[in-house]
């Protein structure tokens, strides 16, 4: 019975949104956040805590022996998977929360001794802290367990003494943040640790985020990202989940950070579109900033309806798109769908309740704030294009080098231009490459690696040397000329592969232009050396969603897709073929992989790069 209920809630809102991509049908009328929480997420937390009740370290998801897979933060998800199970129970079934209280505590006394990191220590502590205002805590643990996880649920596992993180992106500031306050008022320390942590994230803010308001994951290398927009409403609602108000100086950030996503917002509930740790999490990012700024009286009523509404349309995506209930969990590894290393496949379990947890949190939210159960207003993209802007850069950094990202708008179809570097261990990946991104049409494999390098030009040299125009972006510009939207920079030195960070290579020079036109990018870029140097092999890839390939000299038409047509000018001959299992996406596998390339020739004047990308 529960298999038949999941499986007709994901056809009901896979009605609801017409399948992933069709705009029309985005447009007519879902259900309340509310009601698609209750009725199609609820089944799902049920499921997965049933499965683990009966067959504890033995269970499997998807055929994973999800205990034995290493998932550093699974101890927190299930504590916290469970807490909010008891929380739901106790309002809408209280005769279940007896034996959702002895799976706790059995479960507790199993994982107790397992590994459990940074996230998984805050969500643990999340989920004891429900359970203690709820006068259950004494029914959940065991007092000898109790006492063990006093010992190990502390920021001061991932935290220096001189409160430098170890080894981790600075978003984890925000966890240490909460993992003290929780302790605080579960009695465990004193109020110190949280108020110096929250210093010390204000601090990192206000040095690597400058007067723009978007913080650096990295100690100022400028690699801005979805986490980079996401942090300050992830503070907020450490703030708010642990019994604090909002700092005024939280939402003007708070603030700046909604305006990306009412820039994003669209019917078929899809989000970021670069950046690392994509999937779902891509789609959750909005929502979650969204719901924070709505709860923090940050957003003008006529938007915080339409937040709502936005809100709405990804929880239904997520029951439609990510979730399959063949296998009874979200999907983010099967159907061609790719992700990094951090999102493998071995934390199915995990990735599940937490993404659980953020829709019920969400949720949550909204209905505190008087939205439960109202009717989302249907013009959402209609109101988008109405009232954001079709064409807009937001900076996140300037100095030796820029930083930012231009959004624009042709109809219905939005280009997210990333402008960052990738830093240390992610600048070769495709997610950070200065490349427009839009789900369906342009897409970076995670962990991609330099060697087929998406949409860039790849210069390699005689000495081994591989260049590729990332990272070192320079006077970054954008301007409109006529109907056209013109993002232009210039990089003073290439980016050589090969190391943990890039290094800057001043033998080749580049003047980038994009022109968005209608239906229409044109990417040209103006290479020049500084001395005459031999180049081994210039390649360009472009891996498509589109398929049906007919090549013609340097351009490709598509019969099937998105994508209609790409044509390069300057990389060589060009030559299409079906693309292989590499080629993955967050949402799903690119179908051709069209390859160009010229081999030894002397770079002695400027050489003109360009490819035309046509769409539909």
């Amino acid at each position: 019975m529960l298999f038949l209920k999941l499986g007709s809630s994901v056809a009901l809102a896979a009605a609801l949104l017409g399948g992933a991509g069709n705009a029309a049908a985005a447009t007519k009328p879902a259900a309340a956040m509310n009601q698609l929480v209750e009725t199609r997420l609820m089944p799902q937390l049920e499921y997965l805590a049933e499965h683990l009740a009966a067959e504890r370290t033995a269970m499997k998801l998807d055929g994973v022996k999800v205990f034995d897979a290493g998932d550093k933060f699974l101890p927190g998800k299930i504590a916290l998977g469970l807490s909010d199970l008891i929380e739901i129970h106790a309002r809408t079934a209280p005769g279940r929360v007896a034996q959702d209280l002895e799976s706790f505590r059995a479960l507790a006394d199993i994982t107790v001794g397992m590994e459990n990191h940074t996230w998984g220590i805050y969500y643990y502590l999340l989920a004891l802290h429900k359970l203690e205002r709820a006068g259950q805590l004494d029914k959940a643990v065991d007092s000898a367990t109790l006492a063990k996880l006093r010992a190990q649920l502390d920021w001061r596992n991932f935290v220096r003494p001189d409160l430098t993180l170890i080894d981790l992106p600075t978003n984890y500031y925000g966890v240490a943040f909460g993992v003290a306050r929780l302790r605080f008022l579960l009695g465990w320390e004193d109020e110190s640790g949280a108020k110096r942590l929250l210093g010390r994230l204000l601090s990192h803010y206000r040095q690597y985020s400058g007067v723009y308001g978007f913080s650096d994951e990295t100690d100022g290398e400028g690699r801005f990202d979805r986490y980079s927009i996401l942090l300050v409403a992830e503070l907020c609602e450490r703030l708010t989940e642990t019994g604090l108000q909002v700092p005024a100086e939280l939402k003007p950030l708070l603030r700046r950070s909604a305006d990306i996503a009412l820039d994003i917002a669209n019917g078929r509930g899809e989000g970021f579109a670069f950046g690392r740790s994509l999937g779902p999490y891509g789609d959750t990012a909005p929502m979650e900033i969204l719901t924070a700024a709505a709860a923090a009286d940050v957003l003008t009523p006529e938007e915080r309806a339409y937040a709502y509404a936005y809100a709405g349309r990804i929880t239904a995506r997520y029951a439609a798109f990510w979730f399959d209930p063949a296998i009874h969990s979200v999907d983010m590894w099967n159907r061609g769908r790719g992700t990094d290393t951090y999102r493998a496949k071995h934390r199915i379990l995990g990735e599940n309740l937490s993404l659980v947890h953020q829709f019920f949190a969400a949720n949550a939210r909204w209905n505190e704030i008087g939205w439960q159960d109202r009717e989302p207003a249907a013009d959402l993209d209609a109101w988008v294009q109405r009232t954001q802007p079709a064409f807009k850069l937001v900076w996140f950094a300037k100095g030796e080098y820029d930083r930012a990202l231009a959004l624009v708008r042709d109809g219905a179809q939005l280009w997210s231009l990333l402008l960052v570097n990738g830093g240390i261990s992610q600048h070769a990946n495709a997610p950070y490459y200065p490349l427009p991104f839009a789900q369906g049409l342009i897409s970076g494999t995670p962990d991609s690696g330099s060697v087929h390098a998406q949409l860039l030009p790849r210069f390699e040299l005689d000495d081994g040397a591989v260049l590729l125009p990332t990272a070192f972006l320079k006077g970054i510009d954008s301007h409109e000329a006529g109907d056209v939207r013109i993002v232009s920079f210039h990089l003073d030195a290439l980016a050589r592969q090969g190391g943990r960070t890039p290094q800057a290579d001043t033998r080749i020079a580049v003047q980038t232009e994009y022109r968005f036109e209608a239906g229409r990018i044109v990417r040209v870029d103006r290479y020049t050396p500084k001395a005459p140097v031999h180049v081994r092999r210039l390649s360009l890839e472009f891996a498509s969603f589109s398929a049906a390939a007919q090549q013609d000299g340097g351009t490709t038409k598509f019969g099937e897709g998105r994508v209609q047509s790409f044509a390069v000018e300057g990389a060589g001959s060009c030559e299409a073929q079906p693309a292989d299992a590499r080629d993955r996406s967050p949402e799903g596998p690119m179908r051709t992989r069209i390859r160009c390339e010229r081999h030894d020739f002397d770079l002695k004047e400027p050489l003109t790069v360009t490819w035309t990308l046509s769409y539909h």
